[in-house]
């Protein structure tokens, strides 16, 4: 109701980030209807709520200790970090001086602090979204493209770290902005294109040359794309359905809450507050996938049984072909990093 831009922010956080998931499924239904409103999707709204924290054009702020200049940049987890005049680079800000401006040098000081601690309220997020964006194939208009990561003060940070694709050119974005294959030959991108972040799966062949066109640069990525590993369900796995390969295993209670932060979901709370299962769901046709629990996780005391086994692992029917290949995989990696 208040309507601005930084209430709607502080909402997806909440819907990103509350414990309880009542309160995250009620600030995603907020956000559905404020979507809703503006003709948006969820996603196309998230795109508009990022801050640009009073960013310069390169993406940078420039701090004024009178005698001395401090410039802000940011690395792949959008930690800022401080360039002197030297251009020695520091992990923070110097406390002011004696010789120091007694108003600017303060004020740039606190300014700083501000800084960090609202760009670490948004960063985790935004990489997490560019994560599933990969997952789930989105793709963005060329406008949408330009506007929201190349020109973006912050997001340009993350973006130019990963591989982008017009579904059959593969580009990075390059520290002028412009794109470039994985032979460093210019990109243009045509005003129809639609461009989204490939799965390693997707890349093929080309991610070796990619990688190793990343580590040529000294470029690391924000999250796992480029050395992301990839699995795939057998022959036998997707005609029964059965992940026997899972069953069986003990894990940690903390283990199976993390899936929560990947898209799983808890199954029914039975008698006594525990429920028994925990579900992935894909879009489309492919069937749920299921893990039933063993003793069960606790609603109200995660930590009463601190163990879980894997007792049985597999989807709600035979996936034969309708879960694709990059779905597939994710999921599989989920499971093995369960252990």
């Amino acid at each position: 109701m208040i309507g601005t831009d930084t209430a709607l922010t502080w909402l997806h956080r909440i819907s990103e980030k509350a414990s309880a998931p009542g309160r995250r499924q009620t600030a995603e239904n907020c956000l559905a209807m404020v979507a809703r409103a503006r003709g948006l999707s969820a996603d196309e709204l998230a795109d508009r709520l990022v801050p640009g924290f009073g960013l310069d054009d390169a993406g940078t702020l420039v701090l004024d200790y009178g005698p001395r200049r401090f410039t802000v940049g940011f690395d792949e987890t959008l930690t800022p970090f401080v360039i002197d005049e030297a251009g020695k680079h520091r992990k923070t800000l110097p406390k002011p001086g004696a010789k120091d401006d007694a108003d600017l040098a303060p004020a740039a000081y606190a300014r700083f602090a501000a800084l960090k601690k609202d760009v670490r309220g948004v960063a985790g997020d935004q990489i997490r979204r560019l994560e599933r964006a990969m997952v789930t194939g989105r793709r963005w208009s060329a406008a949408e493209f330009e506007r929201y990561f190349v020109e973006h003060p912050l997001l340009r940070h993350i973006a130019r770290r990963l591989v982008w694709t017009t579904g059959d050119t593969a580009f990075r974005i390059a520290e002028d902005r412009t794109f470039a294959d994985v032979d460093d030959a210019p990109v243009r991108l045509p005003d129809e294109a639609r461009i989204g972040i490939p799965h390693p799966l997707e890349l093929g062949d080309a991610n070796t040359a990619w990688a190793e066109l990343f580590a040529d640069y000294e470029i690391t990525q924000p999250f796992p794309q480029l050395g992301r590993p990839v699995d795939a369900l057998t022959g036998a796995e997707r005609r029964t359905g059965r992940l026997e390969r899972f069953e069986g295993g003990t894990v940690p209670v903390g283990a199976v809450l993390g899936l929560h932060r990947r898209g799983w979901e808890r199954g029914p709370v039975e008698d006594g507050g525990v429920y028994h299962s925990i579900v992935r769901r894909f879009p489309g046709d492919a069937p749920d996938l299921v893990v039933e629990l063993v003793p069960g996780v606790a609603v109200t005391a995660v930590d009463a049984l601190p163990e879980q086994t894997l007792r049985e692992v597999g989807f709600a029917e035979p996936p034969g072909e309708t879960l694709d290949a990059v779905a597939a995989s994710e999921a599989l990696a989920d499971l093995s990093g369960l252990g």
